[in-house]
């Protein structure tokens, strides 16, 4: 053999373990997951064991997840890191920002990674709950992949009910109803409460959702479904709403006056200091785990029909995000909302599963069974509809929970109120407004 063959058999091998060599192996796609804790429960540890399996499960991707705070502050850190540059490959937003971050063009269509799946956008929705696409779906678009979803739900101490001489089997079903046993159930030593009738979050995001399922429940709208500029604050079902949460404070006296945050209702009810709470099924694992007392879950109580909005969140890919990444973030996406992992986020936090599939296998047939207070949460979806979405939406959406706060604290009638909400809402929408107002010609 030729020193000059020798030479080239030799590169050739040395070649093929280079390429062969772990040392040497392609890098894995880096991707980050920007997540949320909305809720009440241990939401962060289940998401490093969701994706700590991905990761395991699929070698060329190597995903991070970043938690992010609240809903809100998920949005702004999704926005300062795309600004920055940077934006994380995927994150799961708040289902109502959606058709804000599509108006200012900082979400990505994903029809074209739902055609390269071979699946038109109706057969790839078809597998979620159609109460959800609402909050996904803009202009026959894919914009979101429904992720955990919530509705507000009525949650009752049994052991109180019976105490009172009220029916825990029957928990009120009428607004009519919510407020006789909210009275019934509130107990005071003189002046002082020792255990109040019923408590409901009125902080940030959770106080608007809530007064939104009221309305809704009251025959009203809260918002346009089909254009961004425009709610519906100061209408008669809106007052009805909010002046039947304040009555709870100022008439009955069956709820505390002033802002409630989510997590200290969550704790009141635990410990027995309010017998009643509306609450987000996403809080059903964290009751369900600490509870110390057999406890219900129903409907919102209604006034003239069952209606409550969805909550929750979607998965959607930023603006920016290079094809590389974005198809890795695709991967995740779709592995996390399919029905497996789908119903093991359900089992583990409370939310019910966006994808109907999820209820057919064997280990949800098995928790459902044994956990009959999930079940509530998805007959309610029979009466659900989209979450409040439009222009600006944290700001229109803080617009009337600075305004419910204020009459939550004895500040301002219901009344005024509302019209101080519409009119800062409308100047927040105005920009849009005006974008899309027809120019006629002038003379």
């Amino acid at each position: 053999m030729t020193t000059t063959r020798r030479s080239v058999l030799a590169g050739a091998a040395f070649a093929a373990s280079f390429a062969l060599s772990p040392a040497f192996a392609q890098a894995p796609t880096e991707i980050e997951l920007f997540f949320p804790v909305p809720v009440d429960g241990q939401l962060a540890r289940d998401m490093a064991t969701m994706i700590k399996e991905f990761n395991e499960t699929h070698p060329a991707i190597k995903a991070t997840p970043v938690y992010t705070g609240s809903y809100d502050e998920t949005l702004i850190k999704t926005r300062a890191a795309m600004k920055a540059g940077k934006p994380p490959a995927a994150a799961i937003m708040s289902a109502n920002f959606l058709l804000d971050l599509k108006i200012e063009g900082e979400i990505q269509k994903l029809d074209d990674l739902v055609k390269a799946d071979g699946k038109s956008n109706d057969e790839f929705m078809g597998q979620f709950f159609p109460a959800l696409y609402g909050n996904a779906v803009i202009d026959r678009s894919v914009y979101g992949v429904p992720f955990h979803n919530s509705t507000p739900l009525l949650y009752i101490n049994a052991e109180h009910f019976k105490e009172a001489g009220l029916d825990p089997e029957n928990p009120p079903k009428t607004w009519e109803e919510f407020a006789e046993a909210a009275k019934k159930l509130t107990k005071r030593e003189g002046d002082r409460v020792t255990r109040w009738g019923v408590m409901a979050p009125s902080n940030y995001d959770t106080g608007g959702w809530l007064l939104q399922a009221l309305t809704y429940s009251n025959g009203g709208r809260w918002f346009n479904l089909d254009y961004a500029g425009e709610v519906y604050y100061d209408a008669p079902s809106t007052l009805g709403a909010l002046t039947f949460w304040s009555d709870l404070v100022t008439k009955q006296k069956a709820h505390p006056p002033g802002v409630q945050a989510g997590g200290a209702v969550s704790a009141a009810f635990l410990s027995g200091q309010t017998s009643m709470m509306l609450q987000s099924t996403g809080s059903l694992t964290y009751i369900r785990s600490n509870a110390k007392f057999p406890y219900k879950v129903a409907f919102v109580p209604k006034n003239v029909r069952n209606q409550v909005p969805i909550g929750g969140a979607s998965l959607v890919i930023p603006t920016g995000v290079e094809e590389a990444r974005k198809k890795a973030a695709w991967t995740l996406i779709t592995w996390m909302t399919a029905p497996e992992k789908s119903g093991w986020w359900s089992r583990a936090t409370g939310y019910f599963a966006p994808n109907m599939k999820a209820y057919d296998l064997p280990d949800m047939k098995a928790f459902m069974a044994k956990n009959p207070d999930a079940q509530v949460a998805v007959d309610q979806l029979a009466f659900a509809k989209p979450w409040f979405a439009t222009y600006k939406t944290v700001p229109v959406r803080k617009a009337i929970e600075d305004e419910l706060q204020a009459v939550l604290s004895g500040k301002k009638s219901p009344k005024e109120a509302l019209v101080a909400a519409q009119k800062t809402a409308d100047e927040v929408m105005r920009p849009y407004v005006e974008q899309t107002a027809l120019k006629l010609p002038t003379n």
